[in-house]
């Protein structure tokens, strides 16, 4: 189901904890808000519904100016610069 996706000893939780926090922050604000949004959204949907209401969620996402920043970003091989929008 992956509700798991990394396990680690108890005396680096920290550590992992931190690192997963400033990768979350590297990220587009929009996009983790969005995700947010939509997992909160879809958690009580059947699996059907939800796959339907990511999709579109992803679809929308897309069209963001963030999402084609991130995709520029990636080609051209540098730092993301995310405006939010």
């Amino acid at each position: 189901m992956g509700l798991v996706n990394h396990v680690v000893p108890a005396s680096d939780l920290p550590a992992a904890t931190r690192k997963l926090a400033a990768q979350v922050a590297e990220a587009s604000p929009l996009a983790v808000v969005l995700g947010k949004q939509a997992y909160y959204a879809q958690i009580d949907l059947d699996q059907t519904k939800a796959y339907a209401y990511a999709k579109e969620v992803i679809a929308n996402n897309a069209l963001a100016a963030d999402a084609q920043e991130g995709i520029s970003a990636f080609l051209e091989k540098r730092a993301a610069c995310w405006t939010g929008q």
